[in-house]
């Protein structure tokens, strides 16, 4: 099957750069409401069965105006959410939650944040979730996620790519990276990296994180 990987559009927390991960977190901004509204352009080439999206209303409000076009109900899933910062929620430290990724990376998922999640615990629960998307027998669908989510997914789990690679790739919000397979073998296809849809003017706002 044939998976669009679709970052949440903007919020104020992204141009603030700040880590919020926990449900419910911000909503799209003016910016990401535009975002999200493109998304029904920008896909309009594509076969679409489905749209899924994390249960965190960010990525549910993306995902919305798609499903709406194409008639297709918006299924939520716990299992797509972002990887929670614990106990730096809210706060800018991004390099402690970056050193966590890169443990994993290395070969240490067992290792948290205070109040976080382990490598074992995300891929458990991210697999599974993807899985359920394959398992529904969809020739291609929609998932609407979280920036760090979707790089260590995808880092991990798609064939030719590896986590430093795609830490070295930009992933703006409403970028789309498509890949095609099945869960044990999942093949990059394009890497849209939304660099012109961070505004409508594409510029890229002042403090962004990806």
């Amino acid at each position: 099957m044939r998976l669009y990987l679709v970052r949440h559009g903007r919020t104020a927390s992204n141009v603030a750069g700040l880590l919020d991960t926990a449900h419910p977190g911000a909503a799209l901004d003016e910016v990401g409401l535009a975002q999200a509204d493109a998304l029904v352009d920008r896909l309009a080439e594509a076969t679409l069965d489905a749209v899924y999206s994390s249960d965190i209303p960010r990525a549910v409000q993306t995902a919305t105006p798609l499903a709406a076009a194409r008639a297709l109900a918006l299924i939520p899933l716990a299992g797509l959410r972002e990887i929670p910062a614990g106990d730096q929620e809210m706060r800018d430290v991004w390099d402690a939650y970056i050193d966590v990724l890169r443990a994993w990376a290395l070969g240490r998922p067992h290792v948290r944040r205070p109040g976080g999640e382990s490598g074992h615990e995300f891929f458990g629960r991210y697999d599974a979730a993807v899985a359920s998307i394959a398992d529904a027998g969809h020739s291609a669908a929609v998932l609407v996620s979280h920036g760090a989510a979707l790089r260590t997914w995808v880092g991990h789990r798609v064939r030719d790519l590896t986590p430093m690679e795609v830490a070295r790739r930009r992933l703006g919000n409403t970028a789309i990276v498509t890949i095609e397979g099945e869960p044990d073998d999942w093949r990059l296809l394009d890497w849209d990296d939304g660099v012109h849809h961070d505004t409508p003017a594409g510029r890229r706002p002042a403090g962004r994180r990806d």
